[in-house]
């Protein structure tokens, strides 16, 4: 709070606006032998004790907080300003003025016109309700400065500071991945209570840019949550949400902004609270090369020593004509059984061809299938295909 070297005629107070609380009880237990065991009857009495339930300890009444409390990021700020002519005077043109101070940056949340606040009788207050929504973390205060006339005509100023902590609700953490057979790319967030009280999980969506087509794996065929109609979030506990995203043919780069998290949850008695992360980056994105290989049908096993084969589909993602040429290069424990050098023929822009391969396994375990070189004898380009599946081959 500023010092002050007049004595002012009006006086300020703030406070916050905030759910109440229920009231504890602390109920005393003793055996009918201790000595005691009246103050265990005694107790039984107060107010706070819940009729028929003598050894719970949540009241059912509910009490007004007693401190300034937590706040934590996302939630809504209110609190009641009131200034009070204290004195035996008249004063003229009063002004308030709150701001927020923040580490970043000075908002002003209310600014009363003069022209508003003429006169102000002795005995009278000016009130005001101020809402904010925090967005940012850490040290915030709360500025209310306060001009007037004294009666003499002198122009009158004086502040005070109200410094609180917002702290962090839930800690999100996310992680990208490549599908093995296709272009799409999956979002992994993990989101955690970080404060001591249970959350109730209003909604968690995911929303994508224009770059990308959603699915969201968090729901059933009825559209309902995975996690139950009840969806809470007790501390320190974490949920896990996975979301599909397919990148659109113009999105080329290695990277890109795929979208946002929007999460809103309520607290004990029904405070909102809303978070929404910054433009989540993914660094593994493929891009679209001119030609692709899909794996269409492989075995799930397959025996040592013997053949099998696989059905691939090579598409052509160009906007030219392809000349393809199949070479078949021998690695790791399974070999090519086939001519390499097959001609695969003329492919059209965006048309698919499918093509059966014959492969021996030589060695047990799970193993990869590489090697597989596609030549465009057209624009004299070769693409090759690493560890593009795999299979398990079972021993004798």
């Amino acid at each position: 709070m500023e010092a002050s070297k007049t004595d002012h005629l009006l006086a300020l107070k703030v406070m916050r606006l905030t759910k109440p609380s229920f009231a504890i009880f602390q109920p005393v237990i003793l055996d009918k032998r201790d000595i005691g065991f009246p103050l265990m009857e005694t107790s039984q009495e107060d107010i706070t004790c819940v009729e028929g339930l003598p050894d719970f300890t949540t009241s059912q009444l509910l009490t007004l907080p007693q401190n300034f409390g937590n706040i934590f990021l996302g939630e809504t700020f209110s609190c009641y300003v009131s200034i009070h002519n204290d004195s035996n005077q008249i004063v003229e043109n009063v002004i308030v003025k709150a701001d927020l101070q923040t580490s970043t940056q000075r908002l002003t949340l209310s600014n009363s016109a003069p022209t508003a606040n003429p006169e102000l009788l002795p005995g009278a207050s000016l009130d005001d309700v101020i809402n904010h929504e925090v967005m940012e973390l850490g040290a915030h205060i709360l500025i209310c400065s306060v001009t007037y006339n004294a009666p003499s005509g002198e122009k009158l100023y004086f502040r005070k500071f109200f410094k609180f902590q917002v702290l962090r609700p839930l800690d999100v953490k996310t992680k990208f991945y490549n599908a093995q057979l296709s272009d799409d790319i999956y979002l992994e967030a993990h989101i955690q209570n970080t404060t001591a009280y249970t959350m109730y999980i209003d909604r968690v969506t995911f929303e994508p840019s224009e770059l990308f087509q959603l699915r969201d794996h968090n729901k059933i065929e009825d559209k309902r949550s995975t996690f139950g109609a009840l969806s809470y979030l007790n501390p320190n506990e974490t949920r896990q949400y996975i979301y599909c995203l397919t990148p659109d043919r113009s999105c080329l780069k290695n990277s890109a902004a795929t979208g946002k998290l929007d999460i809103c949850w309520k607290t004990n008695l029904g405070e909102r609270g809303h978070l929404q992360t910054s433009q989540l980056i993914c660094n593994k994105l493929r891009g679209f090369d001119d030609l692709r290989v899909f794996v269409d049908s492989i075995p799930d096993v397959v025996d040592v020593d013997r053949t099998f084969n696989i059905d691939c589909k090579v598409m052509n993602c160009s906007d030219e004509l392809m000349e393809l040429t199949l070479y078949l290069n021998n690695a790791g424990s399974i070999r090519w059984s086939g001519v390499s050098g097959k001609r695969l023929g003329t492919v059209a822009p965006r048309e698919t061809i499918l093509v059966r391969l014959s492969l021996l396994a030589i060695e047990s375990g799970f193993q990869n299938i590489s090697g597989l070189t596609i030549i465009d004898s057209l624009r004299r380009r070769t693409y090759e295909q690493f560890e593009f599946a795999h299979v398990y081959v079972k021993p004798d």
